[in-house]
């Protein structure tokens, strides 16, 4: 029997006057979340709270969520998935995702990059030319600007220092690259968020009085990394940094209590987080923005 290869996962929802969409460009299984996550804390203690949480204590899914929002006068892609990269791995989906919803490359007009990572940048090429051929981009300067630099190469930086010469480099031109609190679009602002990478943004979005922070990376998994904001981070290059953020981040969030949407989230990758003694709690969408 055949295996039927099934449309990927999206979902929609209605930020006042903006459509948002989110694709999951797929998942990966990672052994020993423990060496990912809470790398400075005894295995036994991230086992105990996967368990605690009715989660698996010796694997782990890490999921990715590009979205694409839709102001009525632009079209902007928020991180761009693994692309072709990604497919002989099941990932890089977001392509197939964003035509199933209706959209064509084409018509996107803005593509906004939180940071440069190989699962946020290697979807701008496709087949060797531009995945979204009629965009502008926007990404960090100092994120650029980390990546790009030449010292990078010999160190543990130097696979992405390639990336973003292969991938994001060919762009420069039609780049804008952002500081802290830089408009992307009206309404939708740069806040620069670092630790996990130099230059990380989150992008805060309002719409007709309602809002939106897409964290990005700024936390990657909504047990170990939002119920412990302190614990280190195996991917954060300056993890000290990358909790202080974390914390900053996530209280604005949570005192606010304004949603998010963070790509490594459980898809759709949007909820709500409310403090606790310890972290924070993640609260999943569900009908918030139906009524």
């Amino acid at each position: 029997m055949t295996a039927v290869v099934l449309p990927p996962e999206t979902h929609q929802f209605k930020l006042g006057s903006c459509t948002i969409t989110v694709v999951k460009d797929g998942a990966s299984i990672l052994d020993n979340p423990w060496e990912t996550f809470g790398s400075n804390q005894a295995p036994e203690t991230v086992r105990k709270l996967l368990a605690q949480n009715f989660l698996p204590t010796e694997k782990l899914v890490n999921s990715y969520a590009p979205a694409i929002i839709d102001t009525g006068s632009d079209v902007i892609v928020v991180d761009t998935g693994f692309g072709a990269a990604g497919r002989p791995r099941g990932l890089g989906r977001f392509r197939e995702g964003l035509k199933a919803v209706g959209y064509t490359p084409e018509q996107v007009t803005v593509v906004a990059l939180t940071h440069l990572h190989g699962d946020h940048i290697n979807g701008l090429m496709e087949d060797g030319a531009p995945a979204f051929p009629n965009a502008r981009y926007v990404t960090g300067a100092i994120e650029y600007e980390f990546w790009t630099d030449k010292s990078r190469e010999g160190t543990p930086a130097e696979g992405g220092h390639k990336a973003v010469l292969a991938n994001v480099v060919p762009f420069a031109e039609k780049m804008t690259f952002l500081r802290d609190g830089d408009q992307i679009v009206s309404g939708m602002t740069a806040m620069l968020a670092p630790g996990h990478t130099p230059g990380h943004l989150v992008f805060h979005l309002e719409s007709d009085g309602k809002q939106l922070v897409m964290t990005g990376d700024t936390a990657n998994h909504y047990i170990l990394s939002l119920g412990r904001p302190d614990w280190e981070v195996r991917f954060d290059i300056d993890k000290a940094q990358a909790a202080k953020t974390r914390r900053r981040i996530f209280d604005m969030i949570a005192t606010d209590r304004i949603p998010f949407l963070g790509f490594h989230m459980p898809f759709p990758a949007v909820g709500f987080v409310e403090k606790q003694p310890e972290g924070l709690r993640y609260v999943p969408k569900t009908y918030q923005f139906d009524l």
